[in-house]
């Protein structure tokens, strides 16, 4: 038990483990803002430009409400709504990985040996040639 619980403790105090579990956090709290974004801005403004439309509102309706039964109708607005978040979310994430892998191929350019110039590499030929005839 013990061992298994050592290994845990090195699990999760990996890098990738914290850095990922940082990431779900930022991750929900994004999502909220961006809920919040299309919910009370966006689509208030486009419901205003169309007429004072209420996406929210916008259902077909498959069965009235009769008595005890409820009204049954699929509320398409809800979803157009959901389709937006998911668009504005996943050009965000896009542009993150992109500005990532941008960044992360700048740190490899960077970190690569410089090869030496023909002249630099003729000179040290013949730097180690007249250092092998003094020796002989």
């Amino acid at each position: 038990m013990k061992k298994f619980i050592s290994e845990f403790k090195e699990f999760i105090s990996r890098g990738n483990v914290i850095d990922l579990a940082v990431g779900i956090i930022i991750g929900s709290a994004f999502t909220a803002i961006v809920t919040s974004l299309v919910n009370q801005v966006i689509m208030p403004a486009i419901g205003f430009v169309i007429g004072g439309i209420n996406f929210e509102d916008f259902r077909w309706t498959l069965a009235e409400k009769s008595g005890d039964a409820p009204e049954v109708a699929i509320y398409f607005g809800a979803f157009i709504q959901q389709i937006i978040n998911f668009i504005i979310i996943s050009f965000v994430v896009f542009s993150m990985v992109k500005l990532i892998n941008v960044l992360r191929r700048k740190e490899k350019a960077e970190d690569k040996p410089v090869a030496p110039s023909a002249e630099l590499a003729m000179l040290t030929e013949i730097r180690d040639l007249l250092k092998e005839n003094k020796l002989r």
